[in-house]
């Protein structure tokens, strides 16, 4: 699908002109860009141009608890076909229950994420009872908080097939309609963790990497082959407070709560943001660790932030088999 649009590549011979003429054209639009970015950031959300979600079919995966279960209310009251994904049946039929109680529409499908073919074929039934999803949300994710050694294979790759991997096959599966109709929208949810290693997750924390990888590389693709009116949100967010880090106590700030991370995730899509990091200071501490000596990285984090000390209060999971 993505193959079928040429791009023009550079000769490699090209002109010290031609090369001049593109840095400055570039560096033109870097200031208005800037100056673009700045005037959004100071207009509040109620002034801005929100993309309106009502009617659409937005799929989100891991919708039976925590951040999920909050997209799926505050989609619902937004007007959108809210699809929920998740593995616990008693889970979905409880939130569903909620939302058509206040006369919202909404459907639910059990699927196991870490299984390729379940995915698929539940991808299939969703196109075929519900129609072509304009939002795909791959929220769903998994976290064992055990350190690399503790860790037994199954849990590892338990983390890799729904943290990640899961993304691959929901992508592959609704990304083609989206391009047969010019409209679509795909949000990955990766976390602060995937930008910053974390005690006690080393598979967590790589697999959350790999999120900010996947989201960067599909969105390469899809403006190279001119999809511009496909739009791709990364969103990074600090802990929640959903009992997915149970036990820890960060020392700097507090966990967020799901409603906050729902809400901000929401107007993200509603602005076709590309990165979305909650809290938004975050963003500006984040370069530091390639600008500070690594010796001083460490002891930010371990002497002022405390953040190994913090994880080490983590509740255990339950062992995967």
């Amino acid at each position: 699908m993505l193959e079928g649009t040429k791009i023009n590549t550079p000769s490699q011979m090209s002109s010290i002109f031609d090369i001049a003429k593109d840095t400055v054209l570039f560096l033109l639009l870097s200031c208005y860009y800037i100056l673009e970015s700045l005037f959004w950031t100071l207009v509040p959300n109620i002034l801005r141009p929100m993309k309106s979600l009502k009617d659409d079919v937005v799929l989100v995966t891991g919708g039976g608890g925590g951040v999920g279960k909050q997209l799926a209310i505050k989609l619902a009251r937004l007007g959108a076909k809210v699809v929920l994904w998740d593995i616990n049946k008693e889970a979905l039929e409880k939130i569903c229950t909620a939302i058509k109680d206040e006369g919202y529409e909404i459907a639910s499908y059990v699927v196991d994420l870490a299984d390729r073919d379940s995915v698929y074929k539940t991808a299939e039934r969703v196109k075929a009872e519900i129609g072509k999803v304009d939002v795909l949300i791959n929220n769903a994710g998994v976290v064992f908080g055990e350190t690399l050694l503790e860790l037994n294979d199954n849990a590892i790759e338990t983390t890799y097939k729904v943290n990640i991997l899961s993304h691959y096959w929901t992508v592959k599966a609704f990304l083609p309609e989206m391009i047969n109709s010019g409209k679509g929208h795909i949000v990955t949810v990766g976390s602060v963790a995937g930008l910053l290693g974390t005690y006690r997750c080393t598979d967590y924390s790589a697999t959350k990497f790999a999120t900010v990888g996947f989201h960067e590389s599909l969105f390469t693709e899809l403006r190279a082959h001119g999809h511009n009116t496909i739009h791709a949100t990364l969103v990074c967010p600090y802990y929640i407070n959903t009992g997915m880090f149970d036990g820890v106590t960060p020392r700097l700030m507090p966990m967020l709560e799901p409603d906050y991370v729902a809400e901000t995730m929401i107007d993200s899509i509603r602005k076709n943001e590309v990165n979305c990091v909650m809290p938004g200071s975050v963003r500006y501490l984040l370069p530091l660790k390639c600008l500070l000596p690594a010796k001083m990285c460490w002891d930010l984090m371990h002497r002022v932030m405390k953040g190994p000390q913090s994880m080490m209060e983590l509740k255990r999971k339950p062992k995967v088999a």
